[in-house]
């Protein structure tokens, strides 16, 4: 029974198993004896999952003829059917509100980037606050399971800037299941091996949380949140939870999974008899989160000292936490701010640096992780290959070492890295431009855009002068946003692979 569900297509299985997913928010606001709530999600999982199961009825021996872009159609498909599906009891359990803000605000949850209608928490229940955080690691998950079943196989998701072969056409190393076995064998057996890892990290920290002070779901709602850097919270954010630092510090370490997917299994992208340090994604991370850190500390500490706030040193070290807490958590485009990063700047006096916070975010994360933005090993890849230029500038004759994949890091690696990035920047640039024609300002189109391609929409609120609110966009702009939010997710590399022509010839 179970070998005939999983040959079903994957879009059929992913709304089957978002179906299901229904069913838990509605046993909680059943238990709080929130029925307003618990019946939208009963009703609409019971029938989406009896749907789903007719949808698998018919197409029970469909067979593709290409099935690697087969389930690249379906990673496609899924981010425009899946968030319909996921705002029918939404809309219904909030009541007061359109399906356009519903469905806004389940492909937002769903693509991790964390950007919400509802600026007042308290609009939402508990249950739906719980739902939206379900969403939200769902969604994690799913890019995890889809990076190293159907991106790395295909050379896509980052992976092709160390493997050296073309984008969408190539297979990397990675075991006999990335080798041999068909992508629907390969996604099975890597969310099999996935989700004990995914779901126990999760579980660890909620316990953390716990024990730090913090409530039962605003625990679970940010540990989920952490882990798949969607940055969703049902209290408006870190500076409103009861867990103070022990918190803070618990989900800064779990962070760190973010920048890297060494502690997950499946596809690699170094030997782990490499050492952490050497990893170039943790060493790319570590002097981004330094140097950002140790320049806005001084840009604060400078301000205090006009203000004679300079020598108070127990604020001198809450900043300096609030800084590097901000810089990590924008990095790993999961936009949490620190308690400490608002008295930051009543310290100093400065406003936030929005500009680096949008860089941060930019430069996004971990190739197979959950985090969003151009990765951190295709930032490596172009520093390798500028620092081999000036090299080459001093001694033309000198020869590169540190072993064939340094050279081809350096060489091909950061050839196609430069290409995804010119291709990022097209896309901030025509986004902003269809953003503007909905008749919003520069400074708002800018960092709508860049919020929605690296999946952080928290920046809105910080990275602006002035806090934008996505519930005062026009209907227009909240679409555009919403497809960038896609576009951004699946990246424009792998949508290229999929128009290409060789794909059409198959």
């Amino acid at each position: 029974m179970l070998r005939r569900i999983l040959d079903l297509p994957l879009l059929v299985i992913l709304m089957g198993m978002s179906s299901a997913l229904m069913l838990l928010p509605a046993a909680h606001a059943f238990v709080l004896r929130d029925y307003d709530v618990a019946r939208p999600l009963l009703y609409a999982g019971v029938i989406l999952l009896t749907l789903s199961g007719m949808i698998g009825i018919a197409t029970a021996n469909y067979i593709p003829r290409d099935a690697a872009r087969s389930h690249l159609i379906a990673l496609m498909g899924a981010y425009i059917v899946l968030p319909v599906m996921l705002a029918i009891p939404f809309q219904t359990a909030v009541g007061n509100t359109t399906f356009l803000n519903a469905w806004f605000e389940m492909i937002s949850s769903f693509t991790t980037t964390g950007a919400t209608i509802y600026d007042d928490p308290r609009r939402l229940s508990q249950s739906l606050h719980l739902w939206r955080a379900l969403v939200g690691w769902m969604g994690g998950f799913f890019v995890l399971v889809t990076a190293v079943a159907i991106l790395a196989p295909m050379n896509l998701g980052g992976v092709e800037v160390i493997s050296g072969l073309a984008p969408g056409r190539g297979m990397v190393s990675g075991g006999p299941i990335t080798r041999i076995a068909e992508p629907s064998e390969r996604i099975s057996r890597y969310a099999v091996l996935l989700f004990p890892a995914y779901g126990g990290l999760t579980l660890l920290l909620w316990v953390g949380l716990l024990l730090a002070g913090e409530t039962g779901i605003v625990a679970l709602s940010h540990a989920m949140s952490t882990l798949s850097t969607s940055g969703i919270s049902p209290i408006g954010g870190l500076p409103g939870a009861s867990g103070g630092f022990l918190a803070e510090l618990m989900i800064f370490c779990f962070l760190v999974f973010s920048l890297t997917r060494r502690a997950m299994p499946g596809v690699t992208m170094l030997s782990r008899a490499t050492p952490i340090w050497a990893d170039p994604e943790i060493r790319m991370a570590a002097f981004v989160v330094g140097g950002v850190t140790t320049v806005l500390f001084l840009r604060h500490w400078l301000g205090a000292i006009e203000n004679a706030e300079g020598q108070d040193l127990p604020s001198f070290f809450r900043v300096l936490w609030g800084i590097g807490f901000t810089t990590l958590s924008f990095l790993t485009t999961t936009g949490f701010t620190s308690v400490d990063w608002g008295p930051s700047k009543i310290w100093s006096g400065l406003d936030s640096p929005g500009l680096i916070l949008l860089g941060l975010a930019l430069i996004g994360g971990g190739v197979a992780t959950t985090a969003g933005g151009v990765k951190l090993l295709r930032v490596y890849a172009l520093f390798r290959h500028g620092e081999r230029e000036l090299e080459r500038l001093i001694y033309p004759n000198s020869i590169g070492g540190k072993g064939p994949v340094a050279r081809r890091l350096r060489r091909e690696g950061a050839y196609v890295a430069w290409i995804f990035f010119m291709l990022f920047a097209i896309s901030i640039a025509i986004i902003c431009s269809a953003l503007a024609l909905t008749g919003l300002g520069f400074e708002q189109s800018v960092v709508l855009t860049i919020a929605a391609l690296t999946t952080t929409g928290p920046l809105a609120a910080h990275a602006a002068e002035t806090p934008i609110s996505y519930a005062e966009l026009s209907a227009a702009a909240k679409v555009i946003l919403a497809g960038a939010m896609v576009l951004g997710r699946i990246e424009t590399l792998a949508i290229l692979a999929l128009l290409a022509p060789d794909s059409w010839r198959k």
